[in-house]
């Protein structure tokens, strides 16, 4: 059964579409696998070409900063692979009737935010086509160039490895429900609460995160659907490994918390585009932990790879068997607003 949103699950993902890849190609070193953010491919002169594309749905909340969101949602999946984000391509769709001020806005921060990540925009499509309630980002291409050594997939764990995220747990969902649900929010938790959570929405990016962790790092993913249990799990399973995660080391932020009490959702397995989940030997993580609190990013070691199973210890102590997530529970926290 197909999920009712989001991105399909990974058996419907390994029973559709993983046996139908088009014509083998050995210069493909890392190709399509759920949970893996982008492709890399071996170049003639013996570089890498990463490449990655995104969609970018244009919920009313994110319209402001539509442009923002897409550039720096689709480099961060480049960015995870070790490599700086290049060239981007973009497929913008709009509703019709949509006033010219619209894409004008639009392609003016796309442009801004590509001037700042140093990003060529070099092809796409943009047109009007009914059937769409809001600007569309069909899909987004960012390109890096780069060598075998610094790509950093999530198929690269290794045991031994320590477990590091960044910045904490449900930042997208926090972001974008902090602004959607505001007067709401604000009734119950407080202006300053509030504004706080708001301030999440600029933290769903990892571009920064990943380019100053990949030299010391083995793996990065960006914790996107399901959340950090969803992007850990995903690293684990890809690199064919175990992990463990201990709950007590994982730091939600209260304004998160607070957001996420509200609408009955778990942090956790929440939508968190701008969480970095990243594995590194012991010594490096110290390093890599080190080196992103010296520009203002917050990290901590949760958990270690291993060769056994798949568990996060709770709280409590108990352990549980980590597994995917069927269901993000942002999606009907977030339509909830809307009808709300």
């Amino acid at each position: 059964m197909l999920p009712e949103l989001g991105k399909l699950d990974r058996a419907t993902f390994d029973k559709i579409i993983l046996s139908r890849l088009g014509k083998a190609d050995k210069s493909v070193i890392v190709g399509p696998m759920h949970g893996v953010d982008a492709a890399v491919i071996e170049l003639p002169d013996g570089n890498v070409m990463v490449i990655a594309e995104d969609p970018t749905f244009g919920m009313p909340v994110i319209m402001p900063h539509f442009g923002w969101a897409i550039v720096h949602i689709c480099a961060s999946d480049v960015a995870v692979l070790g490599v700086k984000p290049r060239y981007l391509t973009i497929c913008l769709m709009f509703p019709p009737g949509t006033k010219e001020n619209v894409v004008e806005n639009i392609w003016k921060e796309v442009d801004e935010e590509c001037k700042k990540l140093d990003i060529a925009i070099v092809g796409g499509h943009t047109g009007m086509y009914p059937g769409i309630p809001y600007p569309l980002n069909g899909g987004c291409t960012v390109i890096g160039l780069g060598t075998k050594e610094q790509i950093t997939p999530a198929s690269n764990a290794k045991a031994g490895d320590r477990v590091l995220i960044t910045k904490g747990p449900a930042i997208e969902a926090t972001g974008i429900l902090a602004y959607q649900a505001e007067k709401k929010l604000t009734k119950k938790l407080g202006k300053a609460t509030v504004e706080k959570a708001k301030k999440y929405f600029f933290e769903m990016t990892v571009v920064k995160d990943a380019l100053l962790a990949a030299p010391l790092a083995h793996a990065m993913h960006d914790a996107t659907e399901g959340g950090l249990l969803n992007g850990v799990y995903e690293i684990a399973a890809a690199s064919k490994t175990g992990v463990t995660l201990y709950e007590e080391r994982i730091v939600v932020p209260d304004e998160i918390g607070a957001v996420c009490d509200y609408f009955n959702i778990e942090p956790l397995i929440s939508i968190s585009e701008g969480t970095l989940v990243l594995t590194a030997s012991p010594e490096n993580s110290k390093k890599i932990i080190t080196k992103l609190k010296k520009n203002g990013i917050a990290a901590w070691d949760v958990g270690e790879i291993t060769m056994g199973k798949r568990v996060i210890v709770r709280k409590g102590g108990k352990t549980e068997k980590l597994e995917p997530v069927a269901v993000d529970p942002f999606w009907a926290a977030h339509f909830s607003t809307l009808e709300g």
